[in-house]
Order: C-alpha cells, then structure tokens, then sequence
C-alpha cells in the first residue's frame, strides 16, 4: 500500500516543515501571520513541539518556499517593508480547520496517536473528544491520494499511531522501529515537555469555561 499512498505528495523535509509551521502559526498567533522569511525559519527551528528538531539556514527555508510556491501550497503577501508567506492547504486541498491542524501535528511532530492529536492540537483547533479526531484521521486516508496512514502498533505500544504520507513513501518498518524505541525513553525531558503542554491546555481550558460562565466574550 506505502507505494501507491504517496502518488502526488513529494514533499521534502524542509518543505513540510515550512508547512506545517505556517498551518500552526495561522491559529496560534495570528496577529503574527502570514510570516516573514525570518519568522517562519524561527518556527521551523523551535526545539519544543518539533520532532525532529531542525536548525534550517534561512537559506534552505527560502528554497523550501520557493518550490511551495510552484505547487501552489503557499502564496505570498507583498508588504511595505517585507514579504510575507501564508499557506494555501485550505484551497489546494479543500482541507477544514480540524484536518489543517491534525495534519500539522503529523509533520511538525511526527507519528502520533488520536489522544496526542487532540492533546496537543488545542491551541489549533478543540476536538470534543478522541472519535472527533478518528473521524478527520479517517477522512485524511480516504483522501485521493491518502494523506495519512495507521502503522501497524510498536511492540509494547497499546495504542495506533498515525504518519502523514506529504514526502512519499513511507518505510513502515524504520519509522515503527523508531516510534517503540522513543516511548521507551519517555522519562526526559521530552516527557516533562508533554506533561507541561498537557497541563497548560487543562487550564486554559478552564480559563475558558470560567469565562463563558462569568458571561465574558
């Protein structure tokens, strides 16, 4: 199946990065968006929410944009003083807000499970609850190509993860490989990371249920 499923989507790392950075920055600072050449290689390069981790030239993150441009995936805004990217994943794609930030995640942040996407998509998008996120995972792999697919479960793993199919094929046995090795080491710093993210999202989730009862907008 990984042959067929990438038919279409070419992407290069650096491509998807650029990307998803700019799906993501739509929703979690608009006043900030569309992006500058400057702000989008900081996006790319951020070492929380990153996996991998990149250090991209700006340079490299040009050229990524350069050939996002051709595929009609980015479009450009001519300001005053600089040139500004925004993404055109909504017209090119036909993709809603919850598919955009489910399939962000995917290439900002490699495989993930449903319960990850709706953890970590809150600043995105709010998923009522994890079969929100079957369902927009679901409709991404009936797409014509696919845009995801489920792996097939890591040993000691109780839970599918998802991998998006934007830079072709995907050699499920590495990337299966790779998934059972890094939740082996989930005690580090990452960890900490996820539970903090975790724990952020709860209160603002609470923050926002207080002030819907206290009547504020």
């Amino acid at each position: 199946m990984s042959e067929d499923t990438s038919e279409g989507y070419d992407l290069s790392a650096e491509e998807a990065r650029v990307l998803g950075v700019l799906i993501e920055k739509s929703y979690t600072t608009p006043d900030q968006y569309p992006l500058s050449l400057n702000g989008l290689t900081t996006g790319c390069n951020q070492l929380t929410g990153r996996d991998p981790v990149m250090s991209l030239e700006e340079a490299e993150v040009a050229d990524a944009v350069a050939s996002l441009l051709e595929r009609g995936l980015v479009g450009r805004r001519e300001g005053a003083r600089v040139v500004k990217y925004e993404h055109l994943v909504r017209l090119r794609h036909s993709l809603p807000p919850a598919e955009q930030a489910v399939l962000a995640l995917l290439m900002l942040r490699g495989p993930q499970t449903a319960g990850e996407l709706r953890t970590r998509s809150e600043r995105m998008y709010r998923f009522d609850d994890v079969a929100a996120v079957h369902a927009v995972l679901d409709h991404l792999e009936e797409k014509y190509p696919p845009m995801v697919m489920p792996l097939p479960r890591a040993p000691g793993t109780k839970e599918t993860r998802y991998v998006h199919l934007m830079c072709g094929p995907v050699d499920v046995d590495t990337v299966v490989a790779s998934v059972g090795s890094s939740g082996a080491g989930g005690s580090g710093l990452g960890a900490r990371v996820e539970a903090l993210e975790a724990e952020v999202a709860a209160l603002r989730a609470e923050l926002n249920a207080l002030k819907t009862s206290l009547g504020e907008d």
